[in-house]
């Protein structure tokens, strides 16, 4: 699996469509749509945006996106497309191909519907004009970060969840990802954040928690605010990367994302943060949240990705919602594979 920090020739998103994705009222509704598009428009700016759009919101997706994406009509349940999607590989002979890690609503939860969405990891497959690769688990794009030479990032909970892998081994996990994402080592962290956790989430999605700036550079969420239950969490993490070596032998240079400072909203704690973010090409696309924070994490972004411009979006519908701006994008690598400066 090529790095996130490769050139991308497209990326995929899906347009909110129902459920409680769009809420229980129309502002609600509004919000989301808005939401989704923003993000859409800040990474065309950088790069090609595909949205997938199920028939019942073609309409609203036209009006809030104009012409500055490409539609394509498919059923949806949901627009998480970090999860529902496939994610991009290599073979030996630089071909790229598309996994289908099994979507079946993040560990079948009671929540959750994905009739429709279990098959579009092979429709945006059809898409880029990929072969797919099954996958003998059951994970999405939000559960792993790689750093393009042999590493993983993935915590136990998501990967070893009953409702996805029942009996599976971290023998077995590492396996499967070694013989789809070519990796050599997996960085096990144990948890997501604790919204995240909770009966809403994903049960602890690592791009929430931990990604690669670069091989042997880790950004990682770091809540300093002692009254928050991600305190602990956030000190867990720092000891388990600080012990970790990559792929190559490599100690980790950590590089600590404050979280914002915001600590509730109206549901309880927040697992706001910044480290669900997307690079693609000559942009970084990061969440914001009208926060005192925000300029100082949107700083340690612009040094971790030099040469690059970091584009800032209002986030806090889609947390609202259980994700950020990692979540809803999927990035096709460009064929050649060079890394975009």
């Amino acid at each position: 699996m090529p790095a996130e920090t490769e050139s991308h020739e497209r990326i995929f998103m899906a347009f909110p469509c129902g459920g409680y994705t769009l809420g229980e009222n129309e502002a609600e509704a509004e919000a989301a749509r808005s939401a989704w598009a923003h993000v859409a428009r800040a990474v065309a700016r950088f790069t090609p945006v595909t949205m997938l759009v199920d028939p019942s919101a073609l309409a609203d997706a036209r009006r809030h996106l104009g012409e500055s994406v490409v539609f394509e009509v498919r059923d949806l349940d949901d627009a998480w497309m970090r999860d529902i999607g496939p994610t991009f590989v290599r073979n030996t002979n630089g071909e790229l191909l598309a996994v289908n890690w099994n979507f079946n609503g993040w560990g079948a939860q009671t929540w959750a519907s994905w009739d429709n969405d279990s098959k579009i990891s092979t429709e945006v497959a059809a898409l880029a004009e990929t072969k797919v690769l099954q996958s003998l688990i059951t994970n999405e794009g939000g559960g792993i970060h790689v750093d393009g030479e042999g590493t993983v990032l993935a915590t136990r909970s998501v990967q070893l969840d009953p409702g996805r892998n029942p009996g599976k081994t971290v023998a077995d996990i590492e396996a499967e990802f070694s013989r789809l994402l070519g990796t050599e080592k997996t960085i096990w962290l144990e948890r997501g954040l604790t919204r995240d956790n909770e009966e809403f989430g994903t049960r602890g999605h690592v791009d929430i928690v931990a990604c690669f700036a670069a091989p042997g550079v880790v950004l990682f969420h770091d809540q300093q605010n002692r009254e928050h239950p991600d305190f602990e969490i956030s000190q867990q993490v720092r000891r388990q990367l600080e012990t970790a070596v990559d792929a190559k032998g490599r100690r980790l240079r950590l590089i600590p994302v404050p979280a914002p400072s915001a600590l509730k909203d109206a549901e309880g704690w927040v697992d706001y943060s910044y480290i669900n973010h997307l690079v693609t090409s000559a942009g970084v696309i990061a969440c914001t949240f009208d926060d005192p924070m925000d300029a100082q994490a949107l700083r340690i972004l612009a040094e971790a990705y030099p040469g690059r411009e970091v584009v800032g979006v209002d986030a806090r519908e889609l947390f609202a919602r259980g994700g950020g701006i990692h979540c809803i994008t999927q990035q096709l690598p460009a064929q050649s594979g060079n890394r975009a400066r």
